[in-house]
């Protein structure tokens, strides 16, 4: 059977420890994956033990007590608190998901904590996304019409139309999707993955939008759309609840049926 190691300076190292629950009952230790690419060290994986009488309830709010209290060389992206903005992606006891809206409790043991999986790392727990929102621009994320609007008025939708939106439009672009799922992760320069497509499926369904046939045209490649397998880890682990799978589902569909 094959074998295969990581290359010597990606090899997580043994980290410092940082304990502040001394005498505390309710305390929870956190084990969080550091890299500085200023250092030229190896990443480690650094443990750092907290009172939790001392934190809100999220894990966002162990890391940023983390940051203030303990180590303020922890670096990691944060914005709303509220899980609109998809600032805090990362992937959270072996699941992508978003730290503000994760709560310790519903964790057990100790929480392990590692940027987006396959992503390069900018620094600690902050991937580089610049290739996924490259991705995001490619598919004109915006209405498209041939027609002029109405004089005055707005491009009017009926509730049935704009009902077929719902479970595309909340998604926030965290990557927790695309980042769970292997066919990403192998063919990521290509394929454009789960929340792009979603994304994609958003535009061509909406009833204002009068570039569907162009906007499909794009997508018809071996790889742009069907390197997905139906692996379903996208639905899985989406923190907004979302089915990107059966938007991907629905694009293969109209891409059989077009008439345009």
């Amino acid at each position: 059977m094959a074998q295969f190691t990581l290359p010597k300076n990606s090899k997580i190292k043994k980290g410092k420890t940082i304990s502040a629950a001394t005498g505390a009952r309710n305390k929870k230790i956190f084990r969080i994956y550091r890299w500085d690419p200023d250092t030229g060290e190896n990443p480690s994986l650094d443990i750092y033990e907290i009172n939790l009488d001392n934190c809100g309830p999220m894990v966002l709010d162990a890391i940023i007590y983390i940051k203030n209290e303990l180590d303020s060389t922890l670096t990691f992206r944060r914005s709303c608190r509220e899980g609109i903005c998809g600032s805090c992606a990362m992937n959270i006891g072996g699941t992508n998901t978003l730290a503000c809206t994760r709560a310790i409790e519903d964790i057990k043991g100790d929480i392990k904590i590692y940027p987006l999986p396959h992503l390069p790392v900018v620094k600690d727990l902050v991937p580089d996304l610049t290739h996924f929102y490259a991705q995001y621009a490619s598919i004109k994320p915006w209405m498209q019409t041939q027609t002029p609007p109405p004089p005055d008025q707005e491009r009017l939708q009926s509730k049935t139309d704009r009902s077929k939106l719902d479970g595309l439009y909340e998604c926030i672009l965290c990557a927790c999707c695309s980042t769970s799922c292997p066919s990403y992760w192998w063919n990521g320069d290509r394929f454009l993955g789960p929340a792009i497509l979603l994304q994609a499926y958003r535009w061509i369904i909406d009833s204002r939008d009068e570039n569907a046939g162009e906007r499909l045209d794009e997508l018809e490649d071996t790889f742009r759309l069907y390197r997905c397998h139906t692996i379903m880890n996208c639905t899985n682990t989406c923190p907004k609840g979302l089915n990107p799978a059966k938007a991907i589902a629905e694009i293969k569909k109209l891409m059989v049926s077009r008439t345009v």
